[in-house]
């Protein structure tokens, strides 16, 4: 009997590779991927044909932005088993500000992104739209176009061509759709800069050890980014309007006109590299860098806490690093 039920049993067949199920892409980016390149390829052809002013950068920039949609809809999204429900969009951003780990932790089983991007892109349009008009165009466009005038050969460009220069920046700055395409560019522009910080923190997490998906990393980024933002560009709006035009600077304060760091002991015009560098020491600045650090630390993966602050000081020691040589090559501009 013992022979028989040896000659009856058979080992099992390994599990089918098609049966482990693949993680799902957030394919219904990909409608409105297709919208915004569709839209994008119109509005530059309305530049081109001279319907559109500055529809040739706009269109540019959406089309970029849909392509750029389009590529990220095919990055699988995380699979977290037995995962917390998400959290509500008030929850996330009220939570934010007041229970951080709280929404890094649900951001990583729901790394739902679009609603963070929208407050910070809305905010930071809505200071560089008020900074426009308070400071006026023309002021703006006056500095800028001295500060080119001043490089010298080779940089500075013949005089013509800076005034051709100046009378294109001002329509930018005053003709009402050119200055919604600047919006416009200013979005694609906002989610590009998430874009790259996210990709950093997926290499370096990675480096450390730890394991992230790049939804994770790109929510965590831009919710890390919200209050930083939120209070820079609604303080920023109040002081704005406190100080006379005369005391704001037409290239410094276009961020924000909020003043919370060790850059206020430094002529920019006198001490250019150092006034940037202690730029980079203030309050909003400490504050982005812990809470992307937290985000780190309960968005991903085996991130240990002291990992997510080596992450979120590194990007921050780059970006500190690439600033201060780009200005020591241009400081005239902030002067």
């Amino acid at each position: 009997m013992s022979a028989a039920n040896e000659q009856d049993f058979q080992t099992p067949p390994p599990p089918s590779l098609h049966d482990v199920p693949r993680a799902p892409r957030p394919t219904k980016m990909r409608p409105y991927a297709i919208g915004i390149l569709v839209i994008g390829a119109i509005v530059c052809g309305g530049g081109f044909a001279k319907l559109i002013p500055g529809g040739i950068g706009t269109g540019a920039a959406l089309a970029f932005f849909g392509i750029l949609l389009l590529a990220y809809s095919f990055i699988p999204l995380p699979v977290i088993p037995d995962a917390e429900p998400p959290l509500s969009f008030f929850e996330k951003v009220t939570g934010i500000f007041f229970e951080p780990a709280r929404v890094f932790r649900n951001l990583r089983a729901h790394p739902h992104w679009l609603g963070a991007f929208v407050i910070v892109a809305v905010l930071s349009s809505i200071y560089w739209l008020a900074f426009v008009q308070r400071i006026t165009p023309e002021r703006i466009v006056d500095h800028m176009t001295a500060k080119i005038a001043e490089l010298g050969p080779p940089f500075a460009p013949p005089p013509e061509r800076i005034e051709q220069m100046k009378t294109t920046q001002l329509s930018q700055l005053k003709n009402p759709v050119e200055k919604a395409g600047s919006v416009i560019k200013t979005w694609v522009g906002l989610f590009v800069q998430a874009s790259i910080a996210a990709a950093l923190c997926l290499l370096l997490v990675l480096a450390f050890g730890g394991r992230i998906n790049f939804w994770q990393s790109l929510s965590i980024v831009l919710y890390a980014w919200l209050p930083v933002v939120a209070i820079q560009k609604i303080l920023g709006l109040v002081i704005l309007y406190l100080k006379a035009p005369e005391d704001l600077h037409p290239i410094l304060n276009q961020e924000t006109s909020l003043q919370d760091n060790l850059g206020i002991l430094f002529s920019p015009a006198t001490h250019p590299v150092l006034f940037v560098l202690a730029s980079f020491i203030g309050l909003t600045w400490f504050y982005f860098v812990w809470l992307r650090a937290k985000g780190l630390h309960y968005g991903a993966t085996k991130v240990s806490s002291g990992a997510g602050w080596g992450v979120s000081i590194g990007i921050y020691l780059v970006l500190m690093i690439f600033v201060t040589i780009w200005t020591s090559l241009f400081s005239g501009f902030i002067s």
